[in-house]
């Protein structure tokens, strides 16, 4: 599965079951978001035993975005069965503040800063 524009790609690895997320997702509300936000709803339900969301080279993203983000971990949280990895970069301002918050939603996600 991968979705890609001029700003940025995502692209998911089966083998891997990692989501990767580059470049600057400036997209405008929730329309705008929607392939995104389908490509993970399919991601979690079919249930892995692990997600890792790389988001390294995710140089920016809005406050839609991050709020999808945020729906998406608290879907896996209710799975129960998923554990859930975000790699982030703490070169990458916006990324620090924000991926915490997500270990908030879902306090057995292991966040991994480099």
């Amino acid at each position: 599965m991968k979705i890609q524009s001029e700003d940025y790609s995502i692209c998911y690895d089966p083998v891997t079951e990692t989501v990767s997320c580059r470049g600057s997702l400036r997209l405008n509300g929730i329309d705008e978001y929607a392939p995104i936000v389908q490509l993970l709803d399919d991601l979690a339900e079919q249930e892995p035993p692990t997600i890792t969301l790389n988001l390294r080279e995710l140089e920016f993203l809005n406050s839609s975005g991050i709020n999808v983000l945020s729906k998406f971990v608290i879907k896996v949280r209710q799975k129960k069965t998923i554990e859930m990895v975000v790699k982030g970069s703490k070169t990458i301002p916006w990324q620090g503040k924000s991926l915490k918050n997500l270990q908030r939603l879902m306090p057995s996600l292991k966040l991994e800063l480099d």
